[in-house]
């Protein structure tokens, strides 16, 4: 319904959710009991903290910052300050709050370096979609590591050379597409 355009993808989601219900293939319960009411709050208070960071001029500081460090690089060293900033804020808090919060920034350096800001929204959320050094990134990376037997360190350990390549490529896609 939402590829055809004949209703934005939420209603289309939740007609679809509230299909499965009518329809007896998941219970109410379960449909209730499938809602993460913490990550519901940790999503909507990172869209708050990015509204504040926006409405305050912090966004607007934070990127004349980076573009003093990064600009003399050009319009690839400011996107690889993007891609960095979101991959470090991803590992420390989940993918969602650190788009969320790198979103506001990225734009704010985006527009006056004249770089499309659909390719700086893009780059941030692959980025922020891409944790390998922690197990707190990631949902993910979270649920394998106590089963596992991992450690801590394991992540950081096989994390970082995807890393980099996620960086680099990211940053090479980016300059090409702007």
């Amino acid at each position: 319904i939402s590829a055809l355009g004949l209703l934005p993808i939420l209603q289309s989601a939740l007609l679809g959710a509230g299909a499965l219900v009518v329809t007896r293939v998941l219970t109410y319960s379960e449909a209730r009991d499938a809602i993460d009411l913490d990550v519901v709050v940790l999503i909507a208070a990172a869209f708050g903290l990015g509204a504040a960071i926006e409405g305050s001029g912090l966004a607007n500081s934070i990127a004349n910052g980076f573009t003093d460090v990064f600009s003399g690089l050009g319009d690839s060293g400011l996107m690889l300050g993007i891609v960095l900033a979101t991959l470090v804020l991803t590992e420390v808090v989940t993918n969602n709050a650190a788009a969320v919060v790198v979103l506001p920034v990225a734009l704010s350096i985006a527009e006056p370096a004249g770089l499309d800001p659909r390719i700086v929204a893009i780059l941030v959320a692959m980025a922020a979609s891409s944790s390998f050094l922690t197990p707190i990134g990631y949902q993910t990376n979270t649920m394998v590591y106590g089963p596992g037997g991992y450690r801590f360190s394991d992540y950081a350990r096989a994390g970082w050379p995807i890393t980099v390549v996620v960086a680099l490529g990211l940053t090479a896609l980016g300059t090409v597409f702007a």
